[in-house]
């Protein structure tokens, strides 16, 4: 039984109460590293270090896109960092990223190593380094950029908003599902309302800026996401069901979720990949 009675917050915070819930174990107020361990690197000059959330996936479904293309250069080792198991505070992973979350990306391909983290920042870094999937210039960039970054500062209130008291809170708090839920259903809405006008997120060609929402977005308004579509009522967004079907069908979109996979119909998991061959 909770207790009703109204939080009082302390003059100073303390990390005194178990918060419960999913990753409770893993959450602390610190960052850094928590234990000594070295990353392993495979033979490509693309080492991902992830898992097949809706951030992570973003990047393994750009890599399967850019090698439909024939861009050869873009094989990649795909690493699973598990994340509820802490993997994201070893000390291998903070180097690449101080702020512990996934994805994470070393090109190799130059003369020293380049860290990429920040799933955004990954997708600009690809889509520059092939010439794909992003506009080299003019209000066509400019449109998918603003569409990439609307994501970016949109989503954690989806994630760690809706998502986390919806579905991974300890327990079922009406306020905190109410108002994620509203901004969830704006955003979803501010989405349908582009898509009535165009056939991707940025205009005609696919980009970057759909790469970024889609797994997020478009697996919410299939219904797979927290299993809330009959919560959100995602049907009423049929502009939004349109793109994301059609997403979800290219052949890349479907190779990218595999990587760094760890749950599900054992079909569908590829936890390291290091072919193309491991996902056929």
């Amino acid at each position: 039984m909770s207790d009703n009675t109204a939080y009082v917050p302390p003059k100073v915070w303390t990390d005194t109460a178990p918060s419960g819930g999913t990753f409770a174990s893993i959450n602390r107020p610190t960052a850094g590293a928590r234990e000594e361990k070295v990353l392993p690197v495979g033979k490509h000059p693309l080492q991902l270090y992830s898992l097949a959330t809706p951030n992570g996936v973003k990047v393994s479904i750009m890599l399967e896109e850019l090698l439909a293309l024939g861009h050869s250069g873009a094989e990649y080792d795909a690493w699973p960092i598990r994340i509820g198991e802490g993997d994201q505070f070893s000390s291998g992973f903070v180097e690449i990223n101080p702020n512990s979350k996934i994805p994470a990306l070393v090109d190799h391909s130059g003369e020293a190593p380049v860290r990429v983290f920040e799933s955004g920042s990954i997708l600009v870094h690809l889509a520059e380094k092939f010439g794909a999937f992003l506009p080299s210039e003019g209000p066509a960039r400019t449109e998918t950029l603003n569409w990439l970054f609307w994501q970016m500062g949109s989503a954690p209130f989806v994630g760690g908003g809706f998502g986390h008291f919806y579905a991974y809170a300890p327990e079922k708090l009406e306020y905190p599902i109410n108002r994620y839920a509203m901004e969830t259903k704006r955003q979803l809405d501010v989405l349908d309302r582009a898509l009535a006008e165009r056939r991707y997120i940025a205009g005609d060609e696919y980009s970057i800026a759909d790469m970024a929402i889609w797994p997020w977005y478009g697996v919410l308004a299939l219904g797979e996401l927290y299993q809330a579509g009959e919560f959100l009522s995602v049907q009423e967004y049929k502009h939004v069901q349109r793109w994301a079907a059609e997403i979800a069908k290219r052949p890349a979109v479907i190779r990218g979720r595999k990587v760094n996979r760890t749950w599900g119909d054992e079909t569908d998991q590829v936890p390291e990949r290091h072919a193309a061959s491991d996902l056929d």
